[in-house]
């Protein structure tokens, strides 16, 4: 925009006084810049203890309401489990008799072999 364009308006400006600065901008405006937070700091300070300790409680709360509500499963015995027990066939407790025997016997004759080196 020219000077010519509109003379009234620049009469204006030219009366109207420029800013005029604190004598303590300066300072100021370097305090505020060491005043800024950093992202760390924003961070650190979201973790405050008072964050910390609700949060903790409300976790203590979570953990104590699973507890409270898990039913734990029985540990008695069935009946179905006493029925297997009856259906075992008498012919495996021989088996079991003889594998005893064995490992008895195997036991014993290991020591008594004498080694051919």
């Amino acid at each position: 925009m020219e000077p010519e364009d509109d003379k009234q308006l620049w009469d204006v400006l030219g009366r109207v006084p420029g800013p005029t600065l604190s004598p303590f901008f300066a300072r100021n405006v370097v305090r505020q810049i060491r005043q800024k937070s950093t992202r760390f700091e924003r961070a650190r300070n979201w973790f405050n203890l008072r964050r910390l300790v609700a949060a903790s409680a409300v976790a203590i709360v979570v953990v104590g309401m699973a507890v409270a509500t898990h039913r734990p499963v029985s540990q008695t015995a069935s009946a179905s489990d006493l029925d297997v027990v009856a259906k075992v066939d008498p012919q495996d407790y021989d088996v079991v008799a003889d594998l005893d025997e064995l490992i008895a016997w195997d036991e014993n004759t290991v020591w008594e072999d004498k080694p051919t080196l």
